[in-house]
């Protein structure tokens, strides 16, 4: 089932769209933050996990596939919003599947309010937008980058030029999808349309250039799963992009964390292989004691 849910924001009212089946204990799915990502990633998931948990996933404010206001998006402003949606829209406690940076955010959740989180499942987990990681850190010129393509004028011829479908496909090649077919015909022509709502790019320039990375480096990163002292599962593919597996693989240190490392798949390996991850976490969720 989808129903639309309204939120308030300083630049007015905008609605967000969220999909739930099922019945039982709660499992909330967040889609990455990315341009292309909205709440349609997780429904392979959704529907794999339905016959056994009430489960839920909304698109992300500023994300998805509906009009977005203009907003200084800020990871301040998305924290605020998973606090409500997990307290105030879907009746605690969550088991929490997030994928790629939404992993950040759910761990910062499960600190704030431990008693909204029991269980956590990281897919593919980042904590650092892509022009942060190839630059190596944060620089000063980005945030001209984003005034740039929030300029009403240039902004839009900017932005297209960034989302064309020759970028898109190449950069999902690369980094995304381990099938370089995968990404075609349908959905990609979804993907492009994501990348094409009104008001998109605010929110895309701003995963883009770090503005939305809840932590600054990888000890807080990492403090954040210490910290969050619940069983985590962090699940990712044999292709994820070095840098990005440098990460992952840090987080499978810590003591609460658990490691599913599956031979194929790159970012999206839980929308490319739906089944095989939703085993996965069929296998954490349902085990008593996960370690």
């Amino acid at each position: 089932m989808t129903k639309t849910i309204r939120c308030q924001w300083d630049s007015g009212e905008f609605a967000l769209d969220v999909d739930e089946a099922g019945s039982g204990a709660s499992v909330v799915l967040l889609p990455a933050l990315s341009t292309i990502s909205t709440r349609l990633e997780m429904r392979p998931l959704l529907d794999l996990l339905a016959p056994q948990f009430h489960v839920t996933t909304v698109d992300w404010p500023g994300f998805g596939d509906q009009a977005r206001p203009k907003e200084e998006w800020s990871p301040e402003l998305l924290s605020e919003f998973l606090n409500w949606f997990l307290s105030d829209i879907v009746a605690p406690p969550h088991a929490i599947v997030a994928a790629g940076h939404a992993a950040t955010y759910a761990l910062y959740q499960a600190v704030l309010r431990s008693d909204t989180v029991d269980r956590l499942v990281l897919i593919a987990p980042t904590w650092r937008g892509p022009l942060p990681t190839m630059m190596g850190g944060q620089r000063a010129w980005f945030s001209r980058v984003r005034s740039a393509i929030d300029h009403p004028l240039a902004g839009p011829l900017l932005y297209r030029l960034n989302v064309s479908r020759h970028v898109i496909t190449m950069m999902a090649r690369e980094h995304v999808y381990s099938d370089p077919d995968w990404l075609g015909g349908d959905r990609l022509a979804a993907k492009l349309a994501v990348t094409r709502a009104p008001g998109a790019r605010h929110s895309s320039v701003r995963f883009v250039t770090g503005a939305l990375d809840r932590v600054a480096n990888r000890a807080a990163f990492l403090d954040l799963a210490r910290r969050a002292n619940i069983p985590i599962l962090v699940i990712y593919g044999d292709q994820t992009p070095p840098k990005s597996r440098v990460e992952m693989e840090a987080l499978g240190q810590l003591p609460n964390v658990q490691v599913e490392w599956v031979m194929k798949g790159k970012l999206a390996i839980h929308e490319e292989f739906p089944e095989i991850v939703s085993v996965a976490i069929r296998r954490f969720l349902t085990k008593e004691s996960p370690f």
